[in-house]
């Protein structure tokens, strides 16, 4: 046996502790290494078949990251598959390459894993494989084009039909059998298929077809609402030195391909208030020097609306000058860049959502819930963008993991159909999150996959999504294809631990409160105040107008400065009961709403101070008011 003596476990252990840390640095240097290395390529053609077959397995219509997932997947597992474009479009990528968002929301892990030394993400599968290609965090949106266009071309069973007029469902009864669709040159085909996945970025065949859908912010008590839309903008000149002072800036952060931060940005005047303002800067790296920046929200633009969408776009580009010389006054870093255009297409973050088997909702994401028939994870935050100049917009929550069913991308009503992406079946909260590029494209991939096992197993797609043995098969099939179906060890956030939590989620779903990216701005037990509890009631007659009828400013009338005064139990059930309608006086509003079984005791004993309520304790109460007065419960 060999005895080593004392002076020599000391080298060896010396000796180690030098490979350790020398192994550190070089991983460390190799993360700051902030220089991009990669050569710009040359934008590939696509080669346009058109449809060769008078019937395919499937037909994917809209060529976003999405659509292509899907064809892929469904080429992959054997089908012959119809790739179909209804936009103007030569290349494949869509938003990416034509709305030039090429920087990425990412679905990472609680605790997220380098594979290869490359980030690894909750959804792997064909956004992975994706990724793997491009450049990082950020791309060059002809890499990216080039590397969907790759993939495409390497499945022979994909047919690809690009720059169609128009496109239309074919249906018998309730079921989708085909695609009629009017060419670029004005000829009118009619394409049958045993399967229709919409991919396009407004789930325009769904709609066409007759699945209920609601738009905006609707089923939030906002049917005029919904987030603004961006016209990325391209900057030239960018030597490394420039990026790398980026990074610098207060406030701002740079990795190889991406940076953000600037927020001053905020105090850029536009010429058109109230259509366009300016956030602080997300920017993406190009390979050719350029960047581009996603920053400007144009406002009041209706993306079903093919003359609204053109004037969105000029408006944006009469103001992308405007914006870059702002820039370039404003921050030293932005000096000797040059304005180098705006992007072919709009940025459009939320159209229509579609009715599904299941609607995915604000309380999935903050119970983080994984459900059985999960074929997609998500993780970013509940990002919800400006609506309108005045309004700054908000980050609700942010998730550790959650999981998005195939139901959500099954419609109701129509079958033979499947829609994936950010119209998906998403309540407009939770969309805020869903819609990100990788999961759409992990449902798009999960809707390939599903369109081959509802074919061999002679099932709709509804059937399938109510079987849990089918759905048990799909997911294994998934697995097998590269995806990650498991749902992460998930810690119980503070938030949920507390005595109020029901309140909480009741507050949350009626877009009452936000709690940031740490999910701290819920304040739970933060002291609430009268004008607080009337705007809340305000907020909640908004959303259910039918139940809460009445006014609830009226209970701050004469009360000087509402705001600065603490907000009593008889206080906020009087303004409860104006809010409803009820005939009440600050004395008997709470006795009036306990008669009527308005409040429970679960909600009253969880208050600690009836003579200084908190947030938590308003929250509870509303939950409560809503549950009686509406009729329905948060959960």
């Amino acid at each position: 046996m060999l005895v080593l003596s004392l002076r020599t476990k000391l080298v060896l252990l010396l000796a180690l502790m030098l490979i350790g840390m020398s192994t550190a640095y070089f991983l460390w240097q190799k993360y700051q290494d902030t220089a991009n290395q990669a050569e710009h390529q040359e934008l590939q053609p696509v080669k346009a078949t058109g449809a060769t077959r008078d019937a395919y397995d499937v037909i994917v219509a809209g060529t976003d990251p999405e659509g292509i997932a899907a064809a892929l997947s469904a080429a992959r597992n054997g089908l012959h598959v119809l790739l179909v474009d209804g936009r103007d479009r030569e290349i494949l990528g869509g938003l990416m390459t034509l709305g030039w968002l090429n920087s990425l929301d990412l679905n990472k892990a609680p605790k997220h894993a380098w594979l290869n030394g490359k980030l690894s993400f909750l959804d792997k599968g064909i956004f992975q494989e994706w990724y793997d290609q491009i450049e990082g965090t950020s791309f060059d949106v002809n890499t990216a084009a080039n590397v969907f266009n790759k993939m495409v071309a390497a499945e022979p069973n994909i047919d690809v039909l690009l720059m169609a007029r128009r496109m239309e469902p074919i249906l018998e009864g309730s079921r989708v059998t085909g695609l009629r669709i009017v060419q670029q040159d004005g000829t009118e085909i009619s394409v049958a298929s045993k399967a229709l996945i919409d991919a396009t970025q407004d789930a325009d065949l769904a709609a066409a077809a007759g699945v209920p859908y609601t738009f905006g912010r609707e089923d939030i008590g906002e049917p005029n609402a919904r987030m603004a839309v961006t016209l990325v903008f391209k900057l030239s000149g960018v030597t490394q030195e420039i990026w790398q002072s980026f990074g610098k800036h207060p406030k701002s952060g740079i990795d190889k391909m991406s940076a953000w931060g600037f927020p001053e940005a905020k105090e850029y005047v536009s010429s058109n208030p109230k259509r366009v303002k300016l956030r602080g800067l997300n920017i993406g790296r190009q390979n050719d020097q350029t960047i581009l920046i996603n920053a400007m929200h144009i406002y009041d633009v209706d993306p079903l609306d093919p003359k609204s969408v053109e004037e969105g776009l000029e408006i944006g580009r009469k103001e992308a000058p405007l914006i870059v010389e702002f820039l370039k006054k404003k921050f030293k870093e932005f000096r000797d860049l040059e304005f180098a255009g705006t992007a072919p297409e709009l940025y459009v973050r939320e159209s229509r959502h579609i009715l599904g088997e299941y609607r995915l909702k604000i309380t999935d994401l903050m119970e983080n819930r994984d459900f059985w028939d999960a074929v997609a994870y998500g993780s970013y935050e509940v990002d919800i963008q400006s609506k309108n100049p005045s309004d700054p917009g908000a980050v609700m929550m942010k998730p550790q993991a959650y999981g998005v069913p195939f139901r959500t991308l099954v419609p109701q009503k129509v079958d033979g159909m499947l829609v994936v992406g950010r119209s998906a079946s998403f309540d407009s909260l939770p969309h805020g999150s869903a819609r990100v590029i990788p999961l759409g494209m992990a449902t798009g991939e999960a809707a390939g996959a599903a369109a081959k096992l509802a074919i061999e197993k002679g099932v709709t797609f509804r059937e399938l999504s109510r079987s849990e043995a089918d759905i048990a098969e799909l997911r294994k099939r998934l697995t097998a294809q590269g995806m990650d179906l498991k749902m992460p060890a998930i810690k119980k956030p503070d938030y949920a631990k507390h005595r109020q939590y029901p309140g909480l989620l009741a507050a949350v779903s009626m877009s009452l409160t936000f709690g940031d990216y740490d999910n701290k701005g819920f304040d739970l037990d933060g002291k609430s105040n009268p004008q607080r509890m009337f705007n809340l009631m305000l907020g909640v007659k908004k959303i259910h107008p039918a139940a809460f009828p009445g006014n609830p400013a009226e209970a701050a009338k004469g009360m000087g400065e509402p705001a600065k005064q603490a907000l009593t139990l008889e206080q906020a059930a009087y303004t409860i009961a104006l809010a409803a309608g009820l005939k009440a006086t600050p004395d008997t509003a709470l006795k009036t709403l306990t008669a009527d079984k308005a409040l429970t005791d679960n909600a009253l004993q969880s208050i600690k101070d009836p003579s200084k309520l908190t947030n938590g304790d308003t929250y509870m109460l509303i939950r409560d008011v809503v549950e009686r007065y509406a009729g329905i419960t948060y959960e």
